[in-house]
């Protein structure tokens, strides 16, 4: 770290819509494959809360692999090392869109269908480096603080794995990659309205679970009510992200982390 960059040179990531599309026992149950989620890679102008689902795990990692920042090489091949490094012995592997989103510049839609390499990996990315387009996500995606996950949180303990809610899942991530390119703001709040519907939906543990002392429903309720939509950055809170063309009060805004002129994303 330096005076210049006080938080380090690692990107963060931020998740959109279709998150739990990535991991395996939820893909195992799309009726309509591949499902999609949006990740995007961000400039590490501040210092995220722990346990927030901004992949602040993830980034230790990497850090404990590489430094202060990222290797030359393939994304996708970084993407595996430090997918290997952060789940080795886990019994519960983390998804692989931690990874990609914080190792892949611009913004992305993982394709995820557990029929390729037993889902645990996307079948397809897409991206887009537009500066127009990463600017235009900066204006209108506002994140609140809200809390860090408390200690002994599980958003496991119940799973209600309907296959109908988890293709709806998998397909608002599909319809927010769509909306960021149209630069379409109800389109954007919509596609996160209907995620935060499918996981209370299938994993109701992620907005109502007995460790959680903040309404996490009522929050995400009145903010839905006055925007063109809003959702949490991971369960059990972390930030809320509220779609807008206007001001948020007590909001603050990201910076998307670019491809570098010439390099290569696959």
């Amino acid at each position: 770290m330096t005076a210049d960059r006080p938080f380090g040179s690692l990107p963060y990531r931020m998740a959109l819509a279709g998150g739990w599309i990535d991991q395996p026992f939820v893909s195992r149950l799309n009726p309509a494959p591949p499902g999609s989620m949006v990740v995007v890679s961000l400039e590490p102008i501040m210092r995220f809360m722990d346990r927030s689902g901004m992949g602040t795990s993830t980034r230790k990692v990497a850090e404990v692999l590489w430094g202060d920042q990222l290797p030359p090489g393939r994304p996708a091949d970084l993407v595996r090392t430090l997918y290997a490094a952060e789940n080795r012995d886990k019994p519960n592997p983390s998804g692989s869109q931690d990874m990609i989103g914080m190792v892949y510049p611009g913004i992305s839609r993982l394709d995820y269908d557990i029929a390729h390499e037993g889902g645990y990996f996307p079948v397809s990315i897409e991206s887009t480096h537009d500066p127009i387009t990463a600017a235009w996500v900066e204006q209108v995606v506002h994140l609140i603080p809200v809390g860090q996950r408390p200690p002994g949180y599980d958003p496991l303990e119940v799973r209600n794995l309907d296959p109908g809610w988890i293709a709806r899942l998998g397909q608002s991530g599909k319809a927010c990659y769509q909306a960021i390119l149209d630069r379409d703001v109800r389109s954007l709040g919509a596609s996160l309205n209907e995620c935060m519907a499918c996981w209370e939906a299938i994993l109701p543990g992620t907005v109502r679970h007995s460790t959680l002392s903040v309404d996490l429903a009522g929050i995400l309720s009145y903010y839905q009510s006055r925007y063109p939509g809003a959702m949490y950055s991971g369960c059990g809170g972390g930030y809320l992200y509220v779609v807008a063309d206007e001001p948020v009060p007590g909001a603050f805004q990201v910076k998307v982390r670019l491809a570098p002129a010439g390099s290569q994303n696959a």
